[in-house]
């Protein structure tokens, strides 16, 4: 049932050891508050994402609104779920965007066509989950694969921090990051979860302040100042036409000067290029991942039995992307954050959700806010992507150790050792023409390839290798 909710008790309190259980609320009024909580988790990835990935945050935040709307009516109101920003595309977006000439309105097409692509695969991954099983996946991207995948994506865009954002403006970056983990470490509850955002709004701050106080910086802005081999200006960026050094401000607002209050926000359609869409293939292994575990955790916190609908979970979350990308937006998959809201409020209804999702919806409706967002200085995003894309790479070794995956067998050691430092590289491999295979979806192909091809030729077993086997002590 997607819609209808019964009151829990007096719609105000909850009893010690009760929970708000999906197809239940509180009082309206209460509800909204949930709501609004709910964006409030979500917010700060949601949009910090898009503009990392170079695509409008306004449009990612009105679209993450519609897209948690359509999961809950897929899944049927059985899953409370955020879909925000997925971190999993960055890499192979900026690999899109090396290619196809930077931030360009035709980069952009082509990136959000990639993403469409990716989210009816996912799509139709839900599809074989929900009708086959959900341990036709397990079977395919066993925790060792899929640990591997998740570490590479985030180890993998360490190249975006130091040669895009840090060097903008490496005072500013460093201070950033210092202040995110202060925050991070410090605040518990609310405040800490948010860390990342206070940890962006203080570099934004900082970033303005000095240029009153210093005045501009030189250094090298992306696709700007665009000089030849002879220190000509040329037009488009590529081999012998790069981004070089000049004084700028750190913050500049005309963009938000220009944008109105009200309306919609820039949306655009996508462009199909097959070579972009393999470059994001690799994200659906992380998302097929983080879905199940996610939807998992949920299960537990609700104490139901929910992989009737991990197959519906994904598909959901794939037909978010789909739709999210087709006017502009960006990937989406469910949320952590929010499941650590319902964790912390006991609170798992789905009327939550869906008030969440209109007020997102209301949110992307300010452009003006938009432009605010795109302004962040690129030191400022140095400063906290340092510490998102090491938090992705990390929760891969999480899996590995959850799952207590054992590195002394080589066929889980070799291909995913060498998996992970060709996406960190980033190493390029050229196949013929234009097409070539880098970083991440280079990475992911030869640690999902190679596992199962040395697993054949060692003429193991079905099941994925573990190390879960207690040992037995002397003492019997």
């Amino acid at each position: 049932m997607a819609w209808g909710w019964t009151r829990h008790g007096d719609g105000k309190h909850l009893a010690p050891g009760e929970v708000v259980r999906p197809d239940e609320r509180l009082s309206w009024p209460r509800m909204v508050g949930f709501g609004a909580q709910h964006v409030i988790a979500m917010f700060g990835a949601t949009f910090v994402f898009p503009l990392v990935m170079g695509l409008d945050p306004n449009v990612a935040v009105m679209m993450s609104g519609v897209a948690t709307i359509l999961f809950l009516l897929i899944v049927k109101g059985k899953v409370p779920s955020y879909l925000g920003t997925s971190a999993s595309f960055v890499g192979g977006v900026l690999a899109i965007r090396a290619v196809m000439g930077g931030d360009t309105a035709g980069a952009d097409a082509v990136v959000t066509g990639a993403v469409l692509v990716a989210g009816f695969v996912l799509a139709l991954a839900g599809l074989a989950i929900h009708f086959l099983g959900v341990q036709i996946i397990h079977r395919i991207f066993p925790p060792v694969v899929t640990g591997a995948v998740v570490m590479l994506i985030g180890f993998g865009l360490a190249y975006v921090v130091a040669d895009v954002y840090w060097s903008q403006d490496h005072w500013v970056a460093l201070i950033t990051m210092i202040v995110t983990f202060l925050v991070i470490v410090l605040f518990k509850g609310f405040v800490g979860r948010v860390g990342v955002l206070v940890g962006l709004v203080a570099g934004f701050v900082l970033s303005w302040a000095l240029d009153r106080m210093a005045g501009p910086i030189t250094s090298v802005l992306p696709g700007t100042n665009l000089r030849d081999t002879a220190g000509a200006a040329c037009p488009a960026e590529g081999t012998y036409c790069v981004a070089t050094a000049f004084p700028h401000d750190r913050v500049n607002f005309d963009s938000v000067a220009k944008a109105d209050w009200f309306g919609l926000p820039n949306l655009h359609a996508p462009d199909f290029r097959m070579s972009a869409v393999l470059l994001v293939l690799p994200a659906v292994i992380a998302l097929i991942a983080e879905n199940i575990g996610h939807v998992k955790a949920v299960g537990e916190m609700t104490g139901t039995d929910v992989d009737p609908y991990v197959g519906r979970a994904v598909l959901a979350d794939g037909v978010g992307t789909m739709v999210t990308s087709a006017v502009g937006g960006s990937p989406t998959t469910t949320y952590a954050e929010n499941i650590g809201v319902m964790a912390a409020t006991k609170v798992y209804s789905t009327a939550a959700y869906y008030i969440a999702g209109v007020i997102a919806i209301l949110f992307g409706l300010i452009p003006k806010f938009g432009a605010l967002v795109a302004a962040t200085p690129g030191g400022v995003l140095g400063g906290v992507t340092v510490i998102l894309y090491g938090m992705i790479g990390l929760l891969g070794a999480k899996i590995w150790i959850e799952n207590r995956v054992n590195f002394a067998d080589p066929v889980n050691m070799v291909p995913i050792g060498a998996g992970i430092i060709l996406a960190i590289g980033p190493v390029r491999h050229h196949i013929g023409g234009e097409f070539t295979l880098e970083g991440i979806a280079l990475g992911t192909i030869v640690v999902l390839g190679g596992y199962h091809l040395l697993r054949a030729i060692a003429r193991r077993s079905d099941e994925p290798v573990r190390s879960d086997v207690p040992v037995r002590s002397d003492n019997g």
